[in-house]
C-alpha cells in the first residue's frame, strides 16, 4: 500500500462557493476510490493565493514537510490545480510524488474504465493531460487498466516522454477510437429504427444512479459507496406500468472540477444523455454539499449541450438516511415541486410515484411508425384518422401503409381495438 496525504487548498474564491468540510471529504474520497492507496492523513491549508512556484508559502511547506515525514508519506495528493513547474519544486522540496485533482480523477478513471471505448477515452484524455506537463512517468496508460505508476506494476520506467511520442500516441489512439464510434454510431442508429424513449439517469458520482438502476431494471451493475464506481455507460430497456417501453440509460458520474480533457473525451460516451427523451437527475439528498453537488451536474449539462427543452426530473435519492423529521421535510419540498421526486433506491420508497412522473412525461412523446392495414380494416383506420395522428398513406393492392405520429397512450388504445 502506498500511503498517501490528501491537501485541499482553501482559496477564498473556493470559500465561497462550497464549505472546506464537504470539499475535504470529497478528496478523501476521491483518494480512496484508487486501490493501493492508504490514506495516512488530510487537512485543510488556508491559501490567501497561490504562489507561482510552489503554490504554498515557504513557511507551510516547512509545516507540511515536517508531517508528511512522520507520517512516512509517499504521495501527495493536492484537490485542486498544480502547474508543472509547482509539481516539480514540491516533489523536490518533499521528496515524495505529487498528484492533483485531475490527475488523480484520471488515474482514477483510468483503472475504472472497461469497456473499449472507456479505455481508448481515458487513455486519449491523460495524454492530452500529460502533453503539457512534465512529469516524468506515464507508464500506466501502457496497460488495458490503468493504474498509478507508483503503485505496483513497472514503477518508474521512463519509456518516450517527449511531446512528439505523446503526439503519436494520441494520433494513434484516435484513429481506433474513430472506429469504436463508428460501431456504436451503428448501434444507435439501428435502436432508432425501434422508437423507444430514451431515459438517461445523469448526477454526481455516488449519488445512487446504479442503484436506481438496478431498483428499475433487474440489472446488477456494479453499485458501491464508492466514487466513480462506474464508469462505462450502460442501457436496458423498461416497461413503465403503461405498457410503455423505455430505454435507460446510466451514465457515469459527474463532479466538481470535472478535468476539461475528460469532458471532452467523454462527450461521446454522454451522447445518450443528448439524444434523452427524459433526464433523470439523480441527487443524493443526504449529503451535506447536495445543492453545490447538483449545480456542478446542471453546470456540465449545459456544457455538454443538453437541450434546455429536453424534460428532466430531480430525483432527491438517499432519503433513508435522513433522519425522521428531516425525512418528512424533504418530501414535503418535494410535493411542492412538479418535476421533484423524493425516493429510496435502496429500500425502493418512492419508486411507483416516480415512474408515474416518468410516464406522465413521456406519454406525450410521440413516436412515428409505419401500420400496415388491409382493405377490411377500416374502423381502426378510420380512428387513427379521427386521431389526427397519421402522417401519410401509401396503398396498394392489398391494403395501406400509413405513417402514423402518436403518444405510447394512443398507440395502446389502438393496439386495443
Amino acid at each position: 500500500m502506498t500511503r498517501a496525504w490528501v491537501l485541499h487548498p482553501d482559496i477564498s474564491s473556493d470559500r465561497e462557493r462550497r464549505a472546506s468540510g464537504p470539499a475535504l471529504e470529497e478528496a478523501v474520497a476521491l483518494a480512496g476510490a484508487l486501490p493501493g492507496l492508504e490514506v495516512a492523513g488530510a487537512e485543510v491549508v488556508p491559501l490567501a493565493r497561490p504562489r507561482a512556484g510552489y503554490l504554498f508559502g515557504s513557511g507551510k511547506i516547512d509545516e507540511l514537510k515536517e508531517r508528511l515525514t512522520g507520517a512516512e508519506v509517499e504521495l501527495v495528493l493536492i484537490d485542486g490545480p498544480v502547474s508543472p513547474v509547482q509539481q516539480r519544486n514540491l516533489e523536490k522540496a518533499w521528496k515524495v510524488k505529487i498528484l492533483d485533482r485531475t490527475g488523480l480523477i484520471l488515474e482514477i478513471f483510468a483503472d475504472r474504465a472497461r469497456t473499449r471505448e472507456g479505455v481508448l477515452q481515458v487513455e486519449l484524455a491523460a495524454l492530452s493531460y500529460q502533453r503539457t506537463r512534465l512529469v516524468r512517468a506515464w507508464t500506466h496508460l501502457e496497460r488495458q487498466r490503468g493504474g498509478l505508476g507508483f503503485v505496483g506494476g513497472p514503477g518508474e520506467t521512463q519509456i518516450e516522454a517527449d511531446r512528439r511520442a505523446i503526439d503519436e500516441a494520441i494520433t494513434r489512439i484516435r484513429r481506433q477510437l474513430s472506429k469504436v464510434v463508428k460501431t456504436r454510431d451503428l448501434h444507435r442508429a439501428a435502436r432508432r429504427k425501434v422508437p423507444f424513449p430514451i431515459v438517461a439517469l445523469v448526477g454526481y458520482t455516488n449519488a445512487g444512479k446504479s442503484t436506481l438502476f438496478n431498483r428499475l431494471t433487474g440489472a446488477e451493475v456494479l453499485a458501491k459507496d464508492m466514487l466513480f464506481a462506474t464508469l462505462d455507460p450502460t442501457m436496458r430497456a423498461v416497461a413503465l406500468p403503461t405498457g410503455l417501453k423505455v430505454i435507460l440509460s446510466d451514465t457515469v458520474g459527474f463532479i466538481s472540477d470535472l478535468p476539461t480533457q475528460l469532458v471532452a473525451a467523454f462527450r461521446a460516451t454522454l451522447e445518450e444523455v443528448l439524444e434523452a427523451d427524459l433526464v433523470l437527475h439523480v441527487r443524493d439528498i443526504a449529503h451535506p454539499d447536495s445543492e453545490a453537488q447538483a449545480e456542478d451536474v446542471r453546470t456540465i449539462l449545459a456544457d455538454l449541450g443538453v437541450a434546455r427543452e429536453t424534460p428532466q426530473i430531480e430525483v432527491w435519492n438517499k432519503t433513508d438516511l435522513l433522519d425522521p423529521e428531516r425525512r418528512a421535510a424533504v418530501e414535503a419540498a418535494a410535493a411542492r415541486h412538479e418535476r421533484v421526486e423524493a425516493i429510496s433506491a435502496w429500500t425502493g420508497q418512492g419508486i411507483e410515484p416516480l415512474l408515474a412522473a416518468v410516464t406522465g412525461i413521456l406519454d406525450e412523446t410521440r413516436q412515428r411508425r409505419e401500420l400496415y392495414l388491409d382493405h377490411g380494416d377500416g374502423r381502426r383506420r378510420a380512428w387513427l384518422y379521427d386521431q389526427g395522428v397519421v402522417e401519410g398513406e401509401a396503398p396498394d393492392d392489398d391494403g395501406s401503409t400509413l405513417t402514423v405520429n402518436w403518444t405510447a397512450r394512443q398507440e395502446q388504445r389502438f393496439r386495443s381495438l
